[in-house]
């Protein structure tokens, strides 16, 4: 794929490359990679930067004993790499996995320094997604210490859901497509807790259970904001 190309997928791909030197340029790599791909794995040596141009993925955080937390989700266009090379550390501190299809473009870390030293422009742009990523994560930062599991979950829920009827309005009900692996990963809690709690709310009501899918209607939608609203009030851990 060429460079043409992606710019004819991803249009507003050109305003990152405005004024990227033309030696920089042809140094690119261009690689489309499927789903569940590694773009690269924690504690190995980074030395390329990589602009995803298109598609989704997700960064990780893996234990010693095997467990694994999602810090969060990230759509394009984003970066691959920025937070390592700013810090000067030589080696990554998270995993980053491909969720969806991803068109990257890859750079040596070496012409990525080279390039932001002298583009103030794209320097910007990538001192605002570090920010932005600072920013959510500050933002966010103790919710899962502070609330119950039945607030997490009902959170994640909420937000799934809501979005999947702002594109279907129509649905009688919402099937989340998530494994129990994938929501204890994402969510942060242990897969016991999960499972518990999952139990436990659909006993109240709060959603259903389809074939081993969650599924919530715009009732239990309702319900459920009405719930994690009383947690928020209640300021407590229960």
């Amino acid at each position: 794929m060429t460079l043409e190309e992606v710019y004819h997928i991803v249009p507003q791909l050109k305003d990152y490359l405005t004024y990227m030197l033309e030696e920089y340029k042809k140094r690119l790599i261009i690689k489309v990679h499927p789903s569940g791909y590694i773009i690269h794995q924690k504690d190995s040596p980074l030395d390329y930067f990589g602009i995803v141009a298109s598609g989704e993925h997700r960064v990780i955080n893996e234990f010693e004993n095997g467990n694994i937390f999602m810090i969060e989700k990230n759509e394009p266009i984003d970066f691959i790499g920025e937070v390592t090379i700013l810090a000067g550390m030589p080696k990554t501190s998270v995993t980053i996995e491909t969720i969806t299809e991803s068109i990257i473009l890859y750079l040596s870390r070496q012409d990525f320094e080279d390039w932001i030293a002298k583009d103030i422009h794209f320097l910007r742009l990538v001192a605002a997604k570090v920010a932005l990523k600072l920013y959510r994560s500050s933002y966010n930062r103790g919710a899962k210490l502070f609330y119950p599991p039945q607030f997490l979950l009902l959170d994640y829920l909420i937000n799934y859901v809501e979005s999947a009827f702002l594109k279907d309005p129509q649905a009688m009900h919402i099937v989340v497509k998530k494994t129990r692996n994938a929501l204890y990963e994402e969510i942060g809690i242990s897969v016991k807790t999960l499972n518990r709690t999952i139990a436990r709310l659909k006993e109240e009501g709060l959603f259903a259970i389809q074939k081993g899918k969650i599924t919530m209607s715009p009732k239990q939608l309702k319900c459920a904001k009405e719930r994690i609203g009383y947690y928020r009030q209640m300021n407590v851990k229960q």
